[in-house]
């Protein structure tokens, strides 16, 4: 067994705080797949430039710290009826920290 998937469940329930019950696997691939599906339109309107990246670019970016990430995908997920599983926001909120905000652990 590779070290990185024997240090990736541990980890990622750190990063995100999450129990085991919750957490079934880190999955960038996922989280990005459902960022293209669910959230890159909507996003697109949003900027007003048709480019659903730009909202986690912009200057006054609601979102500061890990936390606050994982309280926007949350709401979004809640709010716009997204249907996502837990295990889904986790993935989301990891491959927007990975793809644009690189918050620390």
């Amino acid at each position: 067994m590779k070290f990185a998937a024997l240090i990736r469940k541990p980890l990622a329930l750190a990063i995100f705080g999450l129990s085991a019950n919750v957490f079934a696997s880190l999955n960038l691939e996922n989280g990005k797949d459902i960022d293209q599906t669910k959230c890159y339109s909507c996003h697109a309107k949003k900027s007003g430039f048709g480019n659903g990246d730009m909202i986690y670019t912009r200057g006054d970016s609601k979102v500061r710290s890990m936390a606050n990430l994982k309280k926007m995908v949350g709401l979004c997920n809640t709010e716009l009826r997204l249907d996502l599983f837990p295990e889904d926001e986790v993935d989301v909120a990891a491959y927007l920290n990975h793809q644009f905000y690189k918050f620390k652990p």
